[in-house]
């Protein structure tokens, strides 16, 4: 039996308090059990007892192998050997970097491909097996990637992730029943969708009025891109990488292959575009990067307009300029930002009746059997009937239609002094004539 003076020191020695092994471990320590622990969410999980390991070390690993599970309210899944979806990810992101530098493969895609591999490892956790991933997992996969996005753009990210999982296929031999799990919304559901936008915030496109009141407020060079988006169905990435060489302001034609999609367009100039282009070129300033010598617009810096950083992170200085003007006359909407210029060419050219040639300056890939037959391009009176069908809707009164050499003469200024760049990188344009 134990004396007084033995007692009452194992009783002081049981309340002794235990240790982190430093003050910035990122377990606690459950005094009453003697166990490693963290609280998630308000639940308590335990890392086995201090007493077998001291130091933390076996408790340490066990949480970084749990913690995403734990973190997103999953049961942990005991680890096995096979490739995870974290080692997924980065094997399918290292393919697409050699994609980029092939020039397969821009760096704003290969950024969404990662954003894609991001909410990937947030949902099914980093260190999940990918040979144990179910159905069940794959449709709270969808749901996530659901919220905050419209149809549209979940179809497109499912797209992505579909890639990923087709991509362990082909490369690791490993299926993952994706394709019920991680269905692309009907077609149905999406013209639904739209219906729905356009009845609540109208068409995706601006009226004519409402363009002729960004022309009158916009300043150069702004004011000659609303032009030729307007004219030529260009967004911005077009604009930001249009060289002088592709505009001939003497013939007033633009010979310019898109820059998603590498498709060749040729497209008549509106004398007004033409004119307003001239205008801007003698305060185009010098670029402060040689390789952007030759692209017709720069920012007051010598910079272009839009910029993709290594990784893939867009700087868009069109739209936030433009977005500026349409603020300033109370146009701003939802979903309605410079590109819906490219909208208002697109439905108004059509109705000239002549699909082909406004898919053609749209810039679009026709993948019909008739494509592969017709042979060269389409015929220019037919581009010149739909760009003054689309010049006639914005300009109201009915403007002469191109081609009348008075009309043009009377629209363009004649060529001066005044209309050349005095600097060593000025773009080499064809005026045109007097």
């Amino acid at each position: 039996m134990l004396n007084d003076f033995t007692r009452r020191e194992s009783a002081g020695k049981s309340r002794r308090r235990l240790k982190k092994p430093r003050s910035d471990f990122p377990l606690g320590i459950h005094q009453g059990s003697g166990y490693w622990c963290k609280k998630v969410k308000g639940r308590v999980f335990y890392f086995g007892k201090v007493a077998d390991d001291p130091k933390g070390k076996a408790a340490l690993e066990q949480w970084l192998d749990e913690k995403d599970d734990l973190l997103e309210g999953r049961e942990p899944r005991e680890i096995t050997n096979g490739q995870t979806v974290g080692d997924l990810c980065n094997e399918f992101l290292a393919a697409k970097e050699g994609d980029v530098e092939t020039g397969e493969l821009g760096p704003r895609s290969w950024r969404a491909y990662h954003d894609s591999c991001a909410a990937l490892v947030k949902v099914l956790g980093r260190n999940r097996v990918v040979t144990s991933i179910t159905p069940a997992n794959l449709r709270v996969l969808r749901t996530k990637l659901s919220k905050g996005r419209g149809l549209v753009a979940l179809g497109n990210e499912l797209t992505k992730v579909r890639s990923i999982f087709l991509f362990a296929l082909d490369e690791k031999q490993i299926a993952i029943p994706y394709k019920k799990a991680l269905k692309k919304p009907k077609a149905e559901s999406i013209r639904c969708a739209k219906e729905s936008h356009r009845s609540d915030h109208g068409d995706r496109m601006f009226q004519a009025c409402d363009l002729r009141q960004i022309l009158a407020e916009a300043k150069q060079p702004l004011k000659s891109m609303v032009l030729l988006a307007a004219n030529c169905a260009f967004g911005q990435t077009d604009l930001a990488n249009l060289p002088t060489r592709a505009v001939n302001l003497e013939t007033g034609w633009v010979d310019f292959a898109r820059v998603k999609t590498a498709v060749l367009s040729r497209i008549p100039l509106w004398p007004e575009t033409i004119a307003a282009i001239r205008e801007w070129l003698p305060s185009r300033p010098k670029a402060k990067d040689s390789a952007d010598s030759k692209l017709l617009f720069l920012t007051v810096r010598g910079a272009r307009w839009v910029t993709v950083s290594e990784r893939g992170t867009p700087k868009d200085a069109v739209s936030q300029e433009f977005n500026k003007v349409l603020t300033k006359l109370g146009l701003k909407k939802k979903r309605l930002s410079f590109y819906a210029l490219r909208h208002g060419f697109q439905t108004v050219g059509s109705r000239a009746k002549d699909d082909l040639a406004v898919n053609s300056m749209m810039g679009h890939v026709d993948n019909s059997m008739s494509a592969r037959y017709r042979e060269g391009g389409v015929d220019e009176d037919r581009l010149i009937a739909v760009v003054n069908f689309v010049r006639s809707w914005l300009f109201a009164g009915d403007p002469p239609a191109l081609g009348d050499e008075t009309t043009l003469d009377a629209a363009a200024p004649e060529p001066s002094e005044q209309t050349t760049v005095d600097n060593d990188e000025a773009p080499t344009l064809k005026l045109f004539a007097g």
